[in-house]
């Protein structure tokens, strides 16, 4: 067997960058940072963002309608 295959794991501190949480973990890299973590992704918290201006399909109804109508 190999000595010293795997890279030794130590106690380091995960930084979201979105919402600034904090989580303690053991990893191989010194800092970590992430983009998003499970606190404030959308998918994890139940919130949707509102479209405004609508979907593809809503937007294609109503130019169909539109030129049907001129007909």
């Amino acid at each position: 067997m190999k000595t010293a295959l795997h890279p030794e794991l130590i106690q380091t501190t995960i930084t979201c960058q979105s919402c600034g949480t904090a989580i303690d973990a053991r990893t191989a890299r010194p800092v970590t940072t992430v983009d998003v973590c499970s606190n404030c992704h959308p998918a994890y918290t139940g919130e949707q963002r509102i479209q405004t201006r609508g979907d593809r399909i809503d937007r294609f109804e109503r130019r169909r309608t539109l030129a049907t109508a001129g007909r």
